[in-house]
């Protein structure tokens, strides 16, 4: 039987969460931002009469103000934002407990199993839009296919509040169109690369040959080629199936712009404490470390080292993350951002150590230091909070800016 697949996307899901709490708002262009004083100062969402002024996401707010001097913003209220998404995962579970979120805002629905109770795929997404407009008071676009890559293309099709289908008999009139860059996973890099291979269209990535696509791409040319030609056969999986942990990632973006290795090594210590308590309390460790610079013009350096054993050890991360730093960025650079993820990760018991010939004694009783002081400190903190044990360079940084403001009022 074939499979009906939606996928249910809200629009414009912060501003209209922020609607329904200050009814104001849609009176005019409105959109959701951070904090400028703290420079966080991007816009995060934006409502249907922003957007007609041009205003875009995670443009300068200065930028959106420029295009639209109305503009109202709005903090954003992260804890409602998660009420309303719970709301909208709930009324999905009513159709089908097949519900795969894809965001705080979107999610894949299967209801092949259901159709016998609702009707037809096109049938259910419609009621569903009513049923979100009426109950919860937020408007979702639906797309309706056999496969996810296609049900993600239709709800991007038509908005706001509207269904599309793309079927077996219309996808290759509908869908082969479209550009290449609407497909799922085509990113900016993608986009670019395809348009300058002459791949302009998802009919043209679908024609050409899969050893020429595999070549430039990898496997992600070979994932990219079965989207096209309607192959995807990635299940929608249960609502109520364990998540597998993919990597462990905290980011920072810092109050004002942080210059030298010393107020990088702050930030990273940070970082990498995070990231290293998270994976230990889920009995992980890594294989891969990341580490992700942004700059004050918003450019982002990503960087990428393979372990030669895994770790979950905070000093490893940190250790690892600085010579990252020291190799691929000028410490004469300003940095706004940084961002530390452990990657390709395994459960801790599954990660034998193996010793190598020119591990020495100490060497090996050094990382058995680590290990125990890494679970000393977890522990401390389960029992007295996380702000019980802190590092003593972030201790040592605060002490000498607070001594600076005194000094200079």
């Amino acid at each position: 039987m074939e499979r009906t697949i939606l996928h249910c996307d809200c629009n414009s899901f912060y501003a209209s969460v922020e609607t329904l709490l200050d009814p104001t708002l849609a009176d005019g262009p409105a959109a959701v931002c951070g904090d400028p004083e703290s420079r966080h100062g991007i816009i995060l969402a934006k409502n249907e009469q922003a957007k007609a002024f041009g205003v875009q996401t995670a443009e300068t707010i200065w930028q959106a103000k420029r295009k639209c001097p109305d503009l109202r913003l709005v903090a954003p209220h992260r804890d409602e934002y998660v009420k309303y998404s719970r709301r909208c995962n709930e009324l999905y579970l009513q159709y089908t407990d097949l519900v795969d979120p894809f965001g705080i805002d979107e999610s894949f629905l299967d209801v092949t199993g259901s159709m016998h109770l609702f009707g037809t795929g096109e049938q259910i997404a419609d009621e569903l839009r009513r049923r979100m407009r009426e109950e919860i008071g937020l408007t979702i676009s639906v797309g309706v296919s056999f496969n996810r890559a296609f049900a993600k293309l239709g709800s991007d099709y038509k908005k706001p509040d509207a269904t599309t289908v793309f079927s077996r008999e219309n996808f290759r009139e509908r869908v082969w169109s479209l550009p290449a860059n609407t497909l799922l996973y085509v990113g900016r890099r993608a986009a670019a690369r395809l348009d300058s291979l002459g791949v302009h269209t998802i009919g043209d990535l679908a024609a050409c040959d899969p050893t020429f696509v595999h070549s430039v791409f990898g496997k992600q040319g070979d994932t990219l080629l079965r989207y096209a030609r309607g192959e995807d056969d990635e299940p929608v999986r249960s609502f109520y199936a364990e998540r597998e942990v993919k990597s462990v990632g905290n980011g920072m973006t810092f109050a004002h712009n942080v210059l030298g290795e010393d107020e990088c090594r702050m930030g990273l210590t940070a970082l990498c404490d995070n990231v290293g308590r998270r994976l230990r309390a889920r009995g992980l460790v890594c294989q891969t470390v990341q580490l992700t610079i942004r700059d004050p013009e918003f450019h982002n350096r990503s960087r990428q080292v393979t372990l030669s054993r895994p770790t979950n050890s905070t000093r490893m991360l940190f250790e690892t993350t600085l010579a990252l730093l020291h190799a691929h960025w000028q410490m004469d650079k300003p940095v706004r951002l940084l961002t530390v993820t452990a990657a390709n990760l395994l459960p801790e018991s599954q990660s034998c150590e193996q010793l190598s010939l020119f591990d020495n004694t100490s060497t090996v009783q050094s990382r058995q230091k680590q290990r125990e002081l890494d679970r000393a400190v977890d522990a401390l903190r389960q029992k007295f909070g996380n702000q019980s044990v802190i590092f003593a360079n972030s201790v040592q940084k605060t002490k000498e800016k607070n001594k600076k403001r005194e000094r200079n009022p």
